[in-house]
């Protein structure tokens, strides 16, 4: 991609070129003196269920400022356009104060426009589109709250903090997007491989993504999911996820650990077919891998890795250090003014684990005693390149 085709701050605007708006009034065009707030979304992105819903708040508390909050889905997998668009209005469903408009685009126009210009492979994603028409923000939702105050008042573009943050984004997303672009080929194999129960094609797909990428969890992941939820190989998938175990711990890389922790011991998404005591082996030793990384210098905070060691030993009896941990997630949150939801979510968590009401300063939840629900069979090519 040549320098003078990059979208990022200061850059103009590209078109708004949707195929239809499935909710609000269709939007043409960005109209000079309004804030608009861009967002790619998805049905199978779990985080865009949050983003959602604190667009909606920000879109109540800001109308009248001259803020527009829009939506588009352009990564909608299915057999079809219509089943594609049924499975977007049925996810909207979700959201009954919805109070802007969302498009859904499947021919890769937005995609070409937006995404790829950008770097970015991952969504939830925002562009925020200043008063006159150019880009004065991109990047994840959550990051959104600590600039709005600036965007509003017109001084963040021009900022050189704002200028050092595309930078610093630029820098980290261009490689992840060169990278995404060869595997791409290969996921849409699997993905159409997966859609139709081709099982065998499916993991010829995975194999070759992780002989081209060896260093990506994501492709392990795919290959566990696979045969746990697709090919129901419990046998071949019990030695895959014991080597993807092994080898996020001999490699000590937080999202590799995470991955493989997930699929050890998360019942929803994860191997809950597998026998328990060999999944309780796999859970002890990735906790005590996880718990000895020193989280100063990791990419991902306590917030996101002590949840999935607390559900291990939550379900191994221990449910002091489940709650100790959870306890620990939740502090770490302290002062970080975006992150409401993850909080929810951990205290929604501990009350379940404590199976009585809880309370973090004014907010208090209470238990749901419900069973989790087990995994739907849903894409994992989607759900991994997409959250």
């Amino acid at each position: 991609m040549e320098s003078n085709m990059i979208l990022s701050v200061e850059s103009q605007a590209p078109a708004l070129n949707v195929r239809d708006w499935v909710r609000g009034e269709p939007l043409a065009s960005f109209q000079p003196g309004k804030l608009y707030i861009l967002e790619f979304c998805g049905t199978a992105c779990r985080p865009c269920v949050e983003a959602m819903r604190d667009l909606i708040e920000l879109q109540e508390a800001y109308k009248d400022r001259g803020v527009e909050v829009v939506a588009v889905a352009a990564h909608e997998g299915a057999a079809s356009a219509d089943e594609a668009r049924s499975k977007l209005e049925a996810w909207l469903a979700k959201f009954p104060t919805l109070n802007f408009p969302v498009g859904f685009d499947d021919t890769g126009a937005m995609d070409t426009l937006w995404m790829e210009p950008s770097f970015s492979i991952v969504i939830p994603r925002v562009f925020v589109i200043d008063r006159d028409g150019s880009i004065a923000f991109i990047g994840h939702p959550d990051e959104l709250h600590d600039v709005l105050p600036q965007l509003l008042d017109g001084t963040w573009r021009t900022s050189a903090q704002a200028e050092a943050a595309d930078s610093e984004r630029i820098a980290k997303d261009e490689p992840k997007a060169r990278k995404h672009a060869l595997n791409k080929p290969i996921r849409d194999k699997f993905y159409a491989a997966w859609q139709i129960g081709d099982w065998k094609t499916a993991l010829a797909a995975v194999e070759e993504g992780i002989a081209l990428d060896p260093n990506d969890p994501d492709w392990r992941e795919f290959h566990v999911v696979l045969l746990h939820h697709g090919m129901r190989d419990i046998e071949s998938c019990l030695a895959v996820l014991w080597q993807f175990v092994r080898e996020a711990i001999d490699r000590g890389d937080e999202y590799w650990l995470r991955a493989a922790m997930k699929q050890a011991s998360d019942p929803e998404t994860g191997c809950a077919n597998l026998p328990s005591a060999e999944r309780f082996a796999m859970g002890k030793e990735l906790s005590e891998r996880i718990l000895a990384l020193d989280l100063a210098q990791c990419n991902l905070p306590a917030s996101l890795l002590f949840p999935e060691v607390a559900r291990y030993y939550y379900a191994i009896g221990n449910k002091d250090r489940a709650v100790e941990l959870i306890e620990l997630a939740l502090k770490s949150l302290d002062g970080h003014g975006a992150k409401e939801r993850l909080q929810l979510d951990l205290l929604q968590t501990l009350a379940n684990y404590e199976g009585e009401t809880v309370c973090y300063g004014d907010v208090c939840v209470v238990p749901r005693t419900s069973a989790t629900p087990k995994a739907e069979q849903e894409n994992p090519a989607e759900r991994g390149a997409l959250e």
